[in-house]
């Protein structure tokens, strides 16, 4: 297991990297401030405040199994986020 300053690092990156590819469609479509972009944008950013949180709790039982379920769950919710981002480009 990497460790907990990477699974941080790979939280930033990715959700980083999706509400950035909402941007770039929004320029590309002319739809500044789409309600489809700025939904999947509030989406990201709700879950990157739950991640983290998730990631800065103290006096895990199992810190191994923990970090496993939070990456899980940031690979999860990040697939779903960009199925939705992918739906915008149709």
């Amino acid at each position: 297991m990497a460790s907990v300053r990477e699974l941080k690092k790979d939280i930033n990156f990715v959700l980083g990297d999706i509400i950035e590819a909402v941007y770039i469609w929004e320029a590309e479509t002319d739809s500044k401030d789409s309600k489809e972009g700025t939904a999947i944008i509030d989406k990201a950013i709700a879950t990157f405040d739950d991640l983290m949180q998730k990631v800065n709790e103290k006096g895990v039982e199992k810190p191994k199994e923990h970090f496993k379920k939070v990456r899980a769950e940031l690979e999860k919710k990040a697939t779903e986020l960009v199925e939705q981002l992918n739906k915008l480009y149709k």
